[in-house]
């Protein structure tokens, strides 16, 4: 029967250092728990725009004027083609903070993989050096 050694030193590359069983552990609760606070979230990006009129006479022709803005726009991919929709300045704010919570996901997620792989070669008793996958089909 397998038995878990007292205390295993396992680096992970998320924190850059070498950290025991019971580090892991403690960080894979921690990041469990951040992730169940994820608030609503949206991937894309957020562009601020100036554009100038064109009048002869309006102020954004004079020279140095940044033009009429900000007109801001909230990007992503929706079935592999660029959607763009015009914003609200009442919900730039909202939009901002849905975006940085998708990111945090993203990282947060990132760093659970990290940890949990290993945590897998504590328990496995190893440190095996990471090696690329395969591709699905790819021929030798």
């Amino acid at each position: 029967m397998w038995e878990e050694p007292a205390y295993q030193s396992i680096s992970c590359q998320e924190t850059g250092r070498s950290m025991s069983t019971e580090e892991l552990e403690g960080r894979r609760a921690q990041l469990l728990q951040e992730l169940a606070a994820i608030g609503d979230l949206r991937p894309g990006s957020l562009v601020s725009r100036y554009r100038k009129c064109g009048k002869p006479n309006c102020r954004c022709a004079r020279e140095g004027d940044p033009g009429h803005g900000p007109s801001w726009s909230f990007t992503r991919r929706v079935d592999g083609k660029t959607v763009t929709r015009i914003l609200k300045p009442d919900d730039v704010e909202r939009v901002r903070t849905q975006i940085a919570e998708c990111q945090r996901l993203r990282r947060l997620t990132n760093e659970l993989i990290e940890v949990s792989e290993a945590l897998c070669e504590a328990q496995e008793g190893t440190e095996t050096k990471k090696k690329p996958f395969k591709n699905i089909g790819q021929n030798d």
